[in-house]
């Protein structure tokens, strides 16, 4: 705290929001004047935040009562003070801290994501090992809109235009918002969010921000950070920026890819390659164990009704858990790299997802199988759409259920996480459930 509170004063800070991440993604907290954040040296939120779902909702009283006190107790939210972030869109001095979630007697909250990937970076550490990631978040810009049965269409950029057609990889599309790019570049940096590559995607007004790779849980905070930050800086320029998996029908989907990798502490060596530069047994064994356990912890990687929309064949998505090298028709995508950066891109985690419990799951499923000495496939050369191997579940119900029966989500994840993040994710789809979409008033309101 004392750190903490030397940055907060050089930093002439006069609010502080002390945050947390619940099971959606979706930050919650509560704002406080420095001084009282000092003297309280933390905040206190009821446990029962972390089983709310995306619409406001809660999971069944059964699942509730079973999962938190009767009471309805508050957790204990300790800040962290190297999870700090200056926000430069606010009119006062105004800090984000991220906290960490304890109950009364100072054990970690299951429910809490950070805390679930805390949980899998221990299991490495116990082996020596340090997760280096970097995400590659995708994102399209809309112009903006109040009515969420009208279909979102791309905004108007400098030229007084719309964008039309599909611009990969174009400079004069990405310029299109170069105010709107230049703010969020200089936000970033002063919020410390080490951002490297902006690329113009497939996408109508679809772009991809690329992450410097780093420690694991300072880019899943980052990540978070800069979806939010990325949000602020569209509404600032009249547009709107979404990070649904599929916002837009016949248009690519945006996915939260993962590059991942493993060092040896001790040797500072990368363990995913050979002194010759060859794939290591240990890189195998991990891309093994990403195959084997994906399907069954796929709704941590994709996480709502809508991300399902986005598996789909020859949209730059995968649809099955396929490796190679290069190769973007695979789920697993083995990057042309030399022996220090040797790493696998998981391709599968969409935009929506939570960034804890998306990078925990992907790390997780390789060190069981390095752990268990999982062989993988052999490496597809050529088109993975056609391959019907290691399918995944193509519903959020279907996935939803693999995972309940996950015994192995069950040992690392434990089972109050489990069984909540489970709720959360059926109650969410009971809600979805209820509404009438455009597609069936198009087609079966006069016809059947």
């Amino acid at each position: 705290m004392q750190r903490l509170e030397t940055w907060l004063k050089e930093n002439r800070v006069t609010e502080v929001e002390c945050v947390i991440s619940d099971l959606t993604g979706i930050v919650r907290g509560k704002i406080s004047p420095v001084d009282k954040f000092l003297y309280e040296r933390g905040m206190h939120l009821p446990e029962s935040v972390l089983l709310q779902t995306v619409t406001g909702d809660w999971v069944d009283d059964d699942i509730y009562y079973s999962l938190l006190d009767p009471a309805d107790i508050d957790m204990v939210c300790q800040p962290d003070p190297d999870a700090t972030f200056l926000l430069p869109w606010t009119q006062e001095p105004t800090a984000q801290v991220i906290h960490d979630t304890y109950d009364r007697d100072g054990n970690p909250i299951e429910l809490s994501p950070r805390n679930v990937l805390k949980k899998v970076l221990a299991l490495y550490d116990e082996q020596g090992w340090q997760p280096i990631v970097a995400p590659e978040m995708e994102f399209y810009l809309t112009q903006r809109c109040d009515d969420p049965d009208v279909p979102l269409v791309p905004p108007i950029g400098r030229s007084g235009r719309p964008e039309t057609g599909r611009q990969s990889f174009s400079i004069e599309a990405a310029n299109e918002f170069d105010p709107l790019f230049e703010d969020m570049y200089d936000w970033c940096e002063y919020q410390g969010l080490e951002i490297d590559t902006l690329i113009h995607e497939e996408g109508t007004a679809q772009m991809e921000i690329n992450f410097l790779h780093g420690d694991a849980l300072m880019l899943a905070d980052h990540v978070q950070v800069f979806k939010r930050t990325m949000r602020e800086a569209a509404m600032k320029h009249g547009v709107l920026a979404t990070f649904m998996a599929k916002p837009v029908s016949n248009e690519p989907g945006s996915a939260m890819h993962l590059h991942q990798s493993i060092l040896d502490v001790k040797t500072g060596r990368n363990i995913f390659s050979n002194p010759d530069g060859s794939m290591s047994e240990l890189f195998k064994y991990h891309i093994g164990g990403m195959q084997r356990y994906i399907p069954e912890l796929l709704p941590l990687l994709a996480p709502n009704v809508n991300s399902f929309r986005r598996f789909l064949p020859d949209t730059s998505a995968p649809i099955n858990v396929e490796w190679g090298y290069a190769n973007r028709t695979c789920g697993l995508r083995i990057p042309e790299s030399n022996a220090e950066n040797q790493r696998l891109e998981n391709r599968l985690a969409g935009a929506d997802a939570n960034s804890y419990l998306a990078i925990a799951a992907s790390l997780l499923c390789g060190y069981m199988g390095m752990m268990e000495k999982i062989e993988p496939s052999p490496a597809c050369t050529g088109r993975a759409y056609e391959r019907k191997n290691f399918s995944l579940p193509t519903t959020i119900e279907s996935a939803v259920e693999k995972m309940e029966q996950s015994s192995a989500a069950r040992k690392y994840l434990g089972d109050a996480f489990t069984d909540g993040y489970i709720a959360v994710k059926r109650a969410e789809h009971e809600n979805f459930k209820r509404v009438i979409s455009s597609w069936e008033r198009e087609f079966l309101l006069l016809s059947v």
